[in-house]
């Protein structure tokens, strides 16, 4: 794989796709929205739902059966069902720019298909009600329009990863890309937000770096302590914990609904690479796979789609390490979820 091409080592490597994040936090806030903005036109878009809970919407549009191809956004959001909200304040900034399916003879006659997904993160903050709504939304879609092609994507405990936690750790954004020797680009964005753990409980050891070859082991009396500073804070924290994993992986490769579908199926090996356990029925655990179509498949080898799935998988175990290691600690009201890299001394 040719990583050495690569611009960010983000999802903004796929050319066109734009990421933008609105984050609210304090006064009983610890919340936020991302939105990875497509290419005007759309891209190629297919979903899949691994989890026992989950909060979305359109995605029945994506089902390779249905009449939707090509999705303009797709959001990623906090505040749980309620924050599927925000999803509206994108379609209202994507309709009066004319982008949407076109459902009569004026060219502003758009519908524009907004797919969404949410992660439990109500009351981390504080404050209950406290949640991402149409202003939200249209913020995340703002910043992503806003950011120049190719732009680097913040990481850690912004947008939809605000109010994220992995397990007792907490949690956020992380994303990742490589080029394959075809030179097709494949990327992921992960909020990592999982009701299991990214730590190895014996080790302190990420599962995720047991896939990457770069393990780094921590002294057994740093991991001592960070054992010790996790029980202490396990009764201030609200059990049961309601979470869930989301991740956008997309690809320049020129995808059928159903090809991109396989994709976001695949993807799911990457979360489970990198939390146990997974896809229980507290997580709402959901992949979308987004393809541009600059660079078609080689239509002589049945099997091209190989490498793209392979990949997949691989970057949303690497996103989501960094996710966890790009989080910083909280402290709040609404609970204390120290971060790796406090617990550990590493980022």
């Amino acid at each position: 794989m040719a990583d050495d091409a690569l611009t960010h080592d983000a999802l903004t490597d796929v050319a066109g796709l734009r990421v933008g994040h609105a984050t609210r936090t304090g006064d009983g806030w610890l919340t936020g929205t991302t939105v990875v903005l497509a290419p005007e036109g759309g891209a190629v878009a297919a979903v899949d739902v691994r989890g026992g809970g989950p909060g979305t919407k359109e995605t029945d549009a994506l089902d390779p059966r249905n009449l939707v191809r090509k999705v303009e956004a797709v959001v990623l959001t906090g505040g749980s069902a309620y924050g599927l909200d925000a999803a509206s304040g994108v379609m209202a900034w994507l309709e009066e720019r004319g982008r949407g399916v076109r459902v009569g003879p004026d060219p502003a006659h758009v519908v524009p298909v907004v797919p969404a997904a949410c992660v439990f993160d109500l009351g981390r903050g504080g404050d209950f009600r406290a949640r991402p709504d149409a202003a939200t939304g249209r913020a995340a879609v703002e910043a992503a329009a806003a950011s120049g092609p190719g732009a680097r994507v913040p990481q850690g405990c912004v947008g939809a990863g605000t109010g994220a936690t992995v397990g007792p750790v907490k949690g956020g954004i992380g994303t990742a890309s490589t080029v394959l020797d075809s030179g097709i680009t494949v990327a992921a964005l992960v909020v990592a937000n999982a009701a299991g753990s990214a730590v190895d409980p014996e080790t302190g050891v990420l599962y995720g770096e047991l896939f990457q070859g770069r393990v780094r082991h921590p002294a057994a009396e740093v991991h001592e302590a960070a054992r010790r500073r996790l029980a202490e804070l396990a009764g201030r924290n609200a059990p049961p914990p309601l979470n869930t994993t989301l991740a956008v992986v997309a690809t320049d490769a020129d995808l059928s609904k159903a090809q991109a579908q396989k994709l976001a199926g695949t993807a799911h090996d990457g979360i489970a690479r990198a939390v146990r356990p997974v896809h229980l029925l507290n997580d709402g655990d959901t992949v979308f796979a987004l393809a541009t179509g600059e660079h078609p498949l080689d239509a002589t080898d049945p099997l091209a789609l190989n490498d793209i799935l392979a990949a997949g998988a691989d970057l949303v175990t690497r996103a989501i390490v960094r996710a966890v290691r790009a989080a910083e600690s909280v402290d709040g009201p609404g609970g204390a979820w120290p971060s790796y890299g406090e617990l550990y001394g590493v980022r």
